[in-house]
Protein backbone atom coordinates (compact mmCIF):
# COMPACT_ATOMS: atom_id res chain seq x y z
CA UNK A 1 0.00 0.00 0.00
CA UNK A 2 1.04 3.48 -1.18
CA UNK A 3 1.09 5.98 2.09
CA UNK A 4 0.34 9.47 1.34
CA UNK A 5 3.13 12.19 1.29
CA UNK A 6 1.16 13.19 5.10
CA UNK A 7 1.47 9.70 6.09
CA UNK A 8 5.22 8.93 5.07
CA UNK A 9 7.45 12.27 5.91
CA UNK A 10 9.84 10.84 3.24
CA UNK A 11 7.87 11.56 0.40
CA UNK A 12 7.91 15.05 0.88
CA UNK A 13 9.79 17.39 -1.33
CA UNK A 14 12.91 18.12 0.09
CA UNK A 15 15.14 21.15 -0.23
CA UNK A 16 18.19 21.66 -2.19
CA UNK A 17 21.33 19.40 -0.48
CA UNK A 18 23.92 21.69 1.53
CA UNK A 19 26.17 23.60 -0.60
CA UNK A 20 29.08 21.89 -2.35
CA UNK A 21 32.49 23.99 -1.21
CA UNK A 22 35.42 24.32 -3.73
CA UNK A 23 38.25 22.19 -4.03
CA UNK A 24 40.04 23.75 -5.92
CA UNK A 25 39.77 22.29 -9.68
CA UNK A 26 40.29 25.27 -11.73
CA UNK A 27 43.20 26.57 -9.69
CA UNK A 28 45.30 28.86 -11.75
CA UNK A 29 42.86 29.63 -14.87
CA UNK A 30 41.51 32.53 -16.41
CA UNK A 31 37.74 32.08 -17.09
CA UNK A 32 34.96 34.67 -18.40
CA UNK A 33 30.98 34.63 -18.05
CA UNK A 34 28.85 36.28 -19.83
CA UNK A 35 25.11 37.66 -18.32
CA UNK A 36 27.36 37.12 -15.09
CA UNK A 37 25.51 40.20 -13.20
CA UNK A 38 22.56 39.24 -10.32
CA UNK A 39 21.98 36.02 -8.91
CA UNK A 40 20.87 33.70 -11.36
CA UNK A 41 22.86 30.90 -13.06
CA UNK A 42 25.82 33.37 -14.30
CA UNK A 43 26.33 35.08 -11.17
CA UNK A 44 26.38 31.27 -9.34
CA UNK A 45 29.19 30.45 -11.76
CA UNK A 46 31.27 33.22 -11.46
CA UNK A 47 31.01 32.16 -7.86
CA UNK A 48 31.65 29.17 -7.91
CA UNK A 49 34.51 29.22 -10.58
CA UNK A 50 36.07 31.38 -8.03
CA UNK A 51 35.65 28.98 -5.19
CA UNK A 52 37.48 26.89 -7.30
CA UNK A 53 40.87 28.71 -7.75
CA UNK A 54 40.23 30.52 -10.90
CA UNK A 55 40.37 34.52 -11.84
CA UNK A 56 37.86 35.75 -13.62
CA UNK A 57 35.80 38.23 -15.74
CA UNK A 58 32.31 38.91 -15.23
CA UNK A 59 30.66 40.36 -18.22
CA UNK A 60 26.89 41.82 -19.04
CA UNK A 61 24.99 44.07 -20.86
CA UNK A 62 23.30 45.40 -17.40
CA UNK A 63 26.24 47.64 -16.80
CA UNK A 64 24.65 49.33 -13.49
CA UNK A 65 23.79 45.45 -12.39
CA UNK A 66 27.28 44.52 -13.07
CA UNK A 67 29.05 46.91 -10.97
CA UNK A 68 26.82 45.87 -8.42
CA UNK A 69 27.96 41.96 -8.75
CA UNK A 70 31.18 42.70 -9.29
CA UNK A 71 31.44 44.98 -6.07
CA UNK A 72 29.72 42.04 -3.84
CA UNK A 73 32.68 39.35 -5.58
CA UNK A 74 35.73 41.55 -5.06
CA UNK A 75 34.72 41.98 -1.42
CA UNK A 76 35.21 38.41 -1.00
CA UNK A 77 37.70 37.37 -3.02
CA UNK A 78 39.88 41.13 -4.34
CA UNK A 79 41.73 41.03 -7.46
CA UNK A 80 40.99 37.43 -8.51
CA UNK A 81 37.75 38.84 -10.20
CA UNK A 82 37.32 42.22 -12.43
CA UNK A 83 34.28 43.11 -14.59
CA UNK A 84 33.94 44.17 -18.31
CA UNK A 85 30.34 45.18 -19.96
CA UNK A 86 29.55 43.24 -23.20
CA UNK A 87 26.45 43.25 -25.08
CA UNK A 88 26.90 39.84 -26.92
CA UNK A 89 25.06 41.03 -30.06
CA UNK A 90 27.63 43.48 -30.87
CA UNK A 91 31.02 41.91 -32.49
CA UNK A 92 33.10 44.84 -31.36
CA UNK A 93 31.92 44.57 -27.86
CA UNK A 94 32.59 40.74 -27.81
CA UNK A 95 36.18 41.24 -29.05
CA UNK A 96 37.21 44.30 -26.71
CA UNK A 97 35.55 41.52 -23.50
CA UNK A 98 37.95 38.65 -24.91
CA UNK A 99 40.80 41.40 -25.18
CA UNK A 100 40.53 43.20 -22.02
CA UNK A 101 40.04 39.97 -20.29
CA UNK A 102 43.73 38.58 -21.57
CA UNK A 103 45.37 42.04 -20.80
CA UNK A 104 44.13 41.98 -16.81
CA UNK A 105 44.22 38.40 -16.42
CA UNK A 106 46.44 36.39 -19.07
CA UNK A 107 45.29 33.90 -22.14
CA UNK A 108 41.80 32.26 -20.99
CA UNK A 109 41.24 29.36 -20.59
CA UNK A 110 37.21 28.66 -19.67
CA UNK A 111 34.19 30.56 -21.24
CA UNK A 112 30.77 29.74 -20.11
CA UNK A 113 28.56 31.24 -22.41
CA UNK A 114 25.19 31.88 -20.44
CA UNK A 115 24.23 34.93 -22.07
CA UNK A 116 20.27 34.25 -23.14
CA UNK A 117 17.23 36.26 -23.85
CA UNK A 118 13.57 35.11 -23.16
CA UNK A 119 10.12 35.79 -23.47
CA UNK A 120 6.78 34.46 -24.54
CA UNK A 121 4.53 35.03 -27.57
CA UNK A 122 2.77 32.45 -29.44
CA UNK A 123 3.97 32.40 -32.93
CA UNK A 124 1.11 33.33 -35.05
CA UNK A 125 1.42 36.95 -33.10
CA UNK A 126 5.20 36.75 -32.25
CA UNK A 127 6.82 39.85 -34.14
CA UNK A 128 10.13 39.49 -36.51
CA UNK A 129 11.50 42.04 -34.03
CA UNK A 130 10.71 39.28 -31.21
CA UNK A 131 12.04 36.44 -32.80
CA UNK A 132 15.21 38.18 -34.22
CA UNK A 133 15.93 39.64 -30.41
CA UNK A 134 16.04 36.58 -29.00
CA UNK A 135 17.89 34.67 -31.42
CA UNK A 136 20.59 37.10 -31.85
CA UNK A 137 21.27 37.61 -27.91
CA UNK A 138 20.77 33.79 -27.52
CA UNK A 139 22.40 31.75 -30.27
CA UNK A 140 23.90 34.86 -31.98
CA UNK A 141 25.61 35.77 -28.80
CA UNK A 142 26.90 32.00 -27.66
CA UNK A 143 28.17 32.00 -31.68
CA UNK A 144 29.81 35.47 -31.56
CA UNK A 145 31.80 34.20 -27.69
CA UNK A 146 32.58 30.87 -29.22
CA UNK A 147 34.27 32.33 -32.17
CA UNK A 148 35.91 34.69 -30.08
CA UNK A 149 37.01 32.21 -27.62
CA UNK A 150 38.49 29.93 -30.57
CA UNK A 151 40.19 32.03 -32.40
CA UNK A 152 42.37 32.48 -28.82
CA UNK A 153 42.44 29.06 -27.92
CA UNK A 154 43.00 27.39 -30.91
CA UNK A 155 46.75 28.18 -31.83
CA UNK A 156 47.62 27.13 -27.71
CA UNK A 157 46.11 24.11 -28.07
CA UNK A 158 43.72 24.13 -24.80
CA UNK A 159 40.64 25.76 -23.39
CA UNK A 160 37.41 24.68 -22.45
CA UNK A 161 34.12 26.18 -23.40
CA UNK A 162 30.49 25.57 -21.54
CA UNK A 163 27.45 26.73 -23.14
CA UNK A 164 23.97 27.14 -21.36
CA UNK A 165 21.54 26.19 -23.46
CA UNK A 166 18.07 24.56 -21.80
CA UNK A 167 15.37 21.54 -21.82
CA UNK A 168 13.24 23.73 -23.92
CA UNK A 169 15.80 22.86 -26.45
CA UNK A 170 14.25 19.38 -26.35
CA UNK A 171 10.73 19.65 -25.38
CA UNK A 172 7.91 22.25 -26.37
CA UNK A 173 6.24 24.41 -24.59
CA UNK A 174 3.84 26.97 -25.72
CA UNK A 175 4.69 30.94 -26.01
CA UNK A 176 8.72 29.69 -26.68
CA UNK A 177 9.10 28.92 -30.13
CA UNK A 178 11.99 31.41 -30.82
CA UNK A 179 13.80 30.88 -27.66
CA UNK A 180 13.39 27.10 -28.04
CA UNK A 181 14.59 27.32 -31.55
CA UNK A 182 17.54 29.46 -30.03
CA UNK A 183 18.30 26.85 -27.25
CA UNK A 184 17.90 23.83 -30.06
CA UNK A 185 21.06 25.73 -32.25
CA UNK A 186 22.67 26.76 -28.97
CA UNK A 187 23.22 22.42 -28.80
CA UNK A 188 23.79 21.94 -32.59
CA UNK A 189 25.72 24.56 -32.40
CA UNK A 190 28.03 23.03 -29.44
CA UNK A 191 28.07 19.88 -31.07
CA UNK A 192 29.27 21.15 -34.42
CA UNK A 193 31.92 23.80 -33.35
CA UNK A 194 33.14 21.06 -30.88
CA UNK A 195 34.44 18.48 -33.45
CA UNK A 196 36.12 21.43 -35.32
CA UNK A 197 37.99 22.46 -32.14
CA UNK A 198 38.74 18.66 -31.04
CA UNK A 199 41.97 18.52 -32.98
CA UNK A 200 43.20 21.61 -31.21
CA UNK A 201 42.66 20.33 -28.07
CA UNK A 202 39.71 22.52 -27.03
CA UNK A 203 36.56 20.86 -25.70
CA UNK A 204 33.13 22.49 -25.96
CA UNK A 205 30.23 20.76 -24.57
CA UNK A 206 26.76 22.48 -22.87
CA UNK A 207 24.54 22.31 -20.32
CA UNK A 208 20.72 22.00 -20.51
CA UNK A 209 18.63 23.08 -17.55
CA UNK A 210 15.38 22.66 -16.56
CA UNK A 211 13.98 25.31 -14.00
CA UNK A 212 16.82 27.23 -11.83
CA UNK A 213 14.69 29.82 -9.85
CA UNK A 214 16.21 33.06 -8.96
CA UNK A 215 14.70 36.48 -8.01
CA UNK A 216 14.59 37.90 -11.26
CA UNK A 217 12.77 34.60 -13.10
CA UNK A 218 10.65 34.77 -10.22
CA UNK A 219 9.25 38.24 -11.34
CA UNK A 220 8.31 37.03 -14.77
CA UNK A 221 7.07 33.84 -13.72
CA UNK A 222 3.41 33.55 -12.75
CA UNK A 223 2.42 31.50 -9.68
CA UNK A 224 0.49 29.08 -11.85
CA UNK A 225 3.37 28.15 -14.31
CA UNK A 226 5.66 28.12 -11.29
CA UNK A 227 3.25 25.04 -10.14
CA UNK A 228 3.03 23.47 -13.34
CA UNK A 229 7.32 23.73 -14.14
CA UNK A 230 7.87 22.74 -10.30
CA UNK A 231 5.30 19.83 -10.51
CA UNK A 232 7.30 18.09 -13.44
CA UNK A 233 10.67 17.80 -11.13
CA UNK A 234 10.89 14.55 -9.81
CA UNK A 235 11.78 16.11 -6.58
CA UNK A 236 9.50 18.23 -6.51
CA UNK A 237 11.40 21.96 -6.15
CA UNK A 238 12.96 23.90 -8.65
CA UNK A 239 17.04 23.47 -8.87
CA UNK A 240 18.87 26.72 -7.31
CA UNK A 241 21.62 28.05 -9.70
CA UNK A 242 24.55 26.87 -8.08
CA UNK A 243 22.96 23.38 -8.66
CA UNK A 244 23.52 24.56 -12.47
CA UNK A 245 27.17 26.22 -11.91
CA UNK A 246 27.98 22.79 -9.85
CA UNK A 247 27.77 20.97 -13.21
CA UNK A 248 29.03 23.65 -15.02
CA UNK A 249 32.34 23.64 -12.76
CA UNK A 250 32.80 19.83 -14.12
CA UNK A 251 32.07 20.63 -17.46
CA UNK A 252 35.16 23.12 -17.50
CA UNK A 253 37.62 20.97 -15.47
CA UNK A 254 39.62 18.44 -15.60
CA UNK A 255 37.21 15.91 -14.35
CA UNK A 256 35.45 15.70 -18.08
CA UNK A 257 38.78 15.68 -20.07
CA UNK A 258 37.24 13.24 -22.11
CA UNK A 259 34.24 14.89 -23.21
CA UNK A 260 33.48 16.97 -25.90
CA UNK A 261 30.06 18.03 -28.07
CA UNK A 262 27.92 16.71 -25.17
CA UNK A 263 24.68 18.56 -23.85
CA UNK A 264 24.59 17.39 -20.38
CA UNK A 265 20.35 17.78 -18.45
CA UNK A 266 21.03 19.59 -15.32
CA UNK A 267 17.31 18.27 -14.56
CA UNK A 268 14.96 16.26 -12.82
CA UNK A 269 12.33 16.97 -15.19
CA UNK A 270 9.77 13.58 -16.43
CA UNK A 271 7.24 13.98 -19.28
Amino acid sequence: MKLSEEEDPARVPAGPPAYVPGHGLLRGRVAVVTAAAGTGIGGACARRLLEEGARVVISDAHERRLGESLAVLEGEYGAAVTAVPCDVTSEEQVQHLFATAEERFGPVDVVVNNAGLGGTAKLVEMTDEQWGRVLDVTLGGTMRCTRAALARMQPRGRGVIVNNASVIGWRAQEGQAHYAAAKAGVMALTRCAAIEAAPYGVRINAVAPSLAMHPHLAKVTTEELLAELTGREAFGRYAEPWEVANVIVFLASDYSSYMTGEVVSVSSQHP
